[in-house]
């Protein structure tokens, strides 16, 4: 019987820890008080030590030990986990998306960014295929303006999106260019959009998308790409 409840006794101390953890990480980031990628990491941790010690409560309780506090704080925090989990299943590991696969807008500023020094900010050629298969239906907006009034829109709609600052803009070569942050963790992705005529005195938005962090992003970029295309060819109507 001891044994029992000092094993109850531990489960639960794991539960509440990992409720803890799994709630302090994004906290921390949110606050801006750790990187985001110490918050991601220790917000998984926390999730799957949550599914862990959740699993063992609910086959303590169908053995009729009951489920202690800590034990319903693990059975918690592992549903959260699984749910935000689910959200990137099935996608690719890949961080790097644009509407433009033939050629991609390139990233001149961002290169010079000190977060950015030594990275290779050409679009990796083996993401294309996995793009391609996952998200077929990102495409360039087109609008029926010419290339000032388009860029001068947007210029518009970025400085409209949040989380998004414009770290630089050439109107004459129909390029801008993005920080945006993410509002939980404070992840910082790079963002290249570049207008060209698409004939008859209209023009196409190309956008490209990349995180700094990771292998995948969790649909992150290519959702990015869709709002923004979305709001680009809205914008006129």
């Amino acid at each position: 019987m001891a044994r029992r409840r000092a094993g109850g006794s531990v489960l639960g101390t794991l539960g509440l820890l990992a409720g803890v953890v799994f709630v302090i990480g994004p906290a921390l980031a949110w606050l801006r008080l750790v990187p985001g990628i110490v918050g991601f990491v220790l917000f998984a941790l926390g999730g799957v030590l949550a599914l862990v010690v959740g699993l063992a409560s609910v086959v303590q309780a169908l053995r009729g030990r009951g489920i202690r506090p800590g034990g319903a704080v693990a059975i918690f925090a592992g549903v959260a986990f699984l749910v935000v989990a689910a959200r990137g299943r099935g996608g690719p590991m890949i961080n790097d998306f644009t509407t433009d696969l033939a050629d991609p807008p390139a990233f001149r500023n961002a290169a010079t960014l000190p977060a950015n020094q030594g990275r290779d900010m050409a679009y990796p050629r083996t993401f294309e295929p996995m793009q391609q298969e996952c998200c077929a239906d990102l495409h360039p907006a087109r609008v029926r303006l010419d290339g000032k009034e388009t860029f001068a829109r947007v210029q518009s709609v970025a400085n409209g999106m949040p989380g998004w600052r414009i770290t630089a803009t050439d109107p004459n070569g129909g390029t801008l260019e993005v920080t945006a942050t993410t509002a939980l963790f404070g992840f910082q992705d790079d963002i290249a959009i570049r207008v060209r005529p698409d004939g008859d005195g209209a023009s196409r938005v190309d956008m490209r998308s990349k995180s700094r962090d990771g292998k995948g992003d969790l649909g992150t970029n290519a959702a990015r790409i869709r709002a923004f295309v979305r709001q680009v060819e809205a914008a006129g109507r």
